[in-house]
């Protein structure tokens, strides 16, 4: 996706620290086809809430194909 949102759901988030910069990589799986497979974006602390936890919908934020934003979703 180049630019947008995209549904998913959270499989796992892991705090990593390269050369002191703490990032987070976010894995997920589509919401539409919850047991296919993974994929995961790396994004700074500041682009997500703290709180998270396995299994919750979430919502990625895309700008020129790199996700930018995690945001929690309201269950349908």
């Amino acid at each position: 996706m180049l630019n947008g949102t995209r549904e998913a759901i959270l499989r796992r988030v892991q705090p990593i620290s390269i050369h002191g910069q703490v990032s987070c990589d976010v894995v997920f799986s589509d919401s539409n086809d919850p047991e296919g497979p993974v994929h995961t974006a790396r994004v700074g602390p500041e682009a997500m809430a703290h709180g998270f936890e396995p299994g919750d919908p979430i919502s990625l934020v895309y700008l020129m194909g790199s996700v930018t934003a995690v945001r929690r979703t309201v269950p349908r």
